[in-house]
C-alpha cells in the first residue's frame, strides 16, 4: 500500500510538472502570419523560450554613438568599424589572408522602362552597378545578366519566420555560377519576434566564402496582417537582436536597407556603425538621407535587362572599382557549411 501511494502521488507531481509545461510552450507560440504556402519540412527554430520572452521584454539597449565622420568620408570605412554598445559580440573568424578573387568590373547597359533625370549625381557616375532579385523576376539568365553590367546581386531568401523565396536557391546558385558577388537579403516582420527571424535565415543562407554581407530589409509593409506599429525605439530593439545574431553566424557586420518614409520615422541618426543600402528613386541619396553615409543606393525598381524578363531593381556602389576591390576583400572570411 505505501509502495502505491508513493507511485500515485509521483503520477500526480509529474502531472502537474507536463500541465506547467504546456503552459509556457503555448506563451512561447509564434505568430501565423505567413506570406504564401511554402512550409518548412520541419518544425521552424526560434530558440529556447527564455530566449524568447526575453527578447519581447527587454528594454531597448542604450548605445555609446559613435562621431558622426567628416563630411565627404563615405561608409567604405565606416563599416569596418566596430559598433561600441553594451553586447558583447562572439568572437569572429580568422581574417582571409589571400583576398578572394573579384571578376572584372562590367560596364552597366541597363535601360529604364522610367528614366530619372538625377541632375550632376546620378548613377552613371558609379563605375560597379549590381541588381537585386526574388521569385517576382522568374528565371533568369545570369550569364547574359552579368554581361550587361549586373557585377552583383543581392537575392531575396526569407520573409519573417517560416517563408523560403521558392527561386531563392536556383538564384543563389546561378549568380555564383555566373561570377556575380552575391549576398542574401531578410524581409523582416514587426510581429514576428527578430530571434526566429534571424534562425529561420541563417537555416536557410549557407555561410560561404566571399559572400557579400547578409542584408536586413526595414520598410513599412502595406499587405502584411501585422497591424501593430511600433515605436521607434522598439524597432530599434528588434533590429538589434536580428543584426547582432547574423553577424554572429556570418562573421560579417550586415547591411540595413530601407525606404525614405521608415528611414525618417525610425533609423535618422541611429546605426551609424552599420553599412546602410538606401532606395532613392527620384533623388540623389544626399538629397533624401541627409548626413547619411552608404554603400549601396538603389536608384531603379524599373530597370530593363537582357536577361530578364520584365523589370528589374537597380543598384550602384558607393566607390571606385579600386575601392569595390578593397570593400569585397575586406570582408570577414567564413567556413562554408
Amino acid at each position: 500500500m505505501r509502495s502505491q501511494s508513493l507511485a500515485l502521488l509521483a503520477c500526480l507531481l509529474l502531472a502537474g510538472c507536463m500541465s506547467k509545461s504546456m503552459d509556457v510552450l503555448q506563451i512561447a507560440k509564434p505568430s501565423g502570419e505567413t506570406t504564401s504556402s511554402v512550409r518548412p519540412s520541419a518544425p521552424v527554430p526560434s530558440g529556447d523560450t527564455v530566449a524568447a520572452v526575453l527578447e519581447e521584454t527587454a528594454t531597448e539597449q542604450v548605445a555609446v554613438a559613435a562621431p558622426r565622420p567628416p563630411e565627404g568620408i563615405n561608409a567604405l570605412a565606416l563599416a569596418a568599424t566596430t559598433r561600441p554598445d553594451t553586447i558583447i559580440p562572439a568572437p569572429r573568424p580568422a581574417a582571409r589572408a589571400v583576398p578572394p578573387k573579384v571578376g572584372p568590373v562590367q560596364r552597366h547597359r541597363f535601360r529604364d522602362a522610367k528614366p530619372i533625370n538625377f541632375g550632376k549625381y546620378k548613377p552613371q557616375n558609379y563605375p560597379v552597378h549590381g541588381v537585386d532579385v526574388s521569385r517576382w523576376q522568374g528565371d533568369i539568365d545570369w550569364v547574359t545578366l552579368r554581361s550587361q553590367g549586373a557585377n552583383f546581386a543581392y537575392i531575396k531568401a526569407t520573409d519573417g519566420g517560416d517563408h523560403l523565396d521558392p527561386m531563392f536557391k536556383k538564384n543563389w546558385r546561378g549568380a555564383h555560377e555566373a561570377g556575380l558577388k552575391r549576398g542574401a537579403y531578410h524581409f523582416f516582420y514587426w510581429c514576428r519576434t527578430a530571434g526566429e527571424q534571424a534562425d529561420w535565415f541563417i537555416r536557410n543562407v549557407p555561410r560561404v566564402e566571399g559572400a557579400l554581407p547578409p542584408v536586413i530589409d526595414v520598410e513599412y509593409n502595406g499587405e502584411s496582417n501585422c497591424r501593430f506599429k511600433l515605436s521607434p525605439a522598439r524597432v530599434r530593439e528588434k533590429m538589434r537582436v536580428f543584426l547582432d545574431k547574423l553577424e554572429a553566424h556570418y562573421g560579417q557586420r550586415p547591411i540595413i536597407y530601407t525606404a525614405p518614409d521608415f528611414y525618417k520615422d525610425n533609423l535618422e541618426g541611429h546605426f551609424l556603425n552599420h553599412p546602410f543600402w538606401l532606395r532613392a528613386v527620384a533623388q540623389h541619396p544626399s538629397k533624401v538621407y541627409p548626413g547619411r553615409n552608404w554603400v549601396l543606393w538603389q536608384y531603379s525598381g524599373s530597370g530593363l535587362s537582357h536577361g530578364v524578363k520584365g523589370k528589374i531593381d537597380l543598384n550602384v556602389f558607393y566607390g571606385t572599382e579600386k575601392q569595390w576591390r578593397t570593400w569585397i576583400g575586406g570582408q570577414t572570411a567564413v567556413a562554408a557549411n
